[in-house]
């Protein structure tokens, strides 16, 4: 059997080797994987520049959405959004590297609510997000059964 760190660990790579939208297509890298917790990074390329020349506020929301994902799977229930919200607090540049903290507030039968932090390079402080789960039938990953 697995220990709850370990088990958090093998969710978030599962997880992430099949996740073309974060890994793939804006190259996102996941940092950590834990126990109500995740953390996230993404370069700003310009791709993601809006007509501002800063960084689409969809593609901040994205990311904070992924590590919401992955802090909420953490416990191996298959779990998704319910609902979140967010709020822009400074622009993101090309080239500005964001990383997404995110943990676990408060988990309560099928439903969580997690904070996220997505911060610059700098340790500026770019977005706040706050995500509602809701877990749904089955695991991320097949465990082991302990000795008998």
């Amino acid at each position: 059997m697995l220990s709850p760190q370990d088990l958090a660990a093998k969710v978030g790579a599962t997880l992430f080797a099949v996740d073309a939208a974060s890994k793939d297509f804006l190259q996102m890298e996941l940092l950590a994987c834990e126990p109500g917790r995740a953390r996230m990074r993404m370069k700003v390329r310009e791709p993601m520049l809006n007509g501002h020349q800063i960084c689409h506020g969809g593609l901040i929301f994205t990311l904070a959405d992924s590590t919401f994902a992955f802090a909420c799977n953490s416990h191996n229930k298959v779990t998704v959004a319910a609902g979140c919200s967010i709020e822009f607090l400074k622009p993101a540049h090309l080239d500005d590297v964001l990383t997404c903290e995110g943990v676990e507030q408060v988990l309560q039968g099928r439903h969580g609510i997690y904070d996220m932090q997505v911060s610059n390079q700098r340790g500026e402080v770019v977005a706040l997000f706050r995500g509602k789960s809701t877990s749904i039938q089955g695991t991320v990953i097949a465990q082991e059964a302990g000795p008998a």
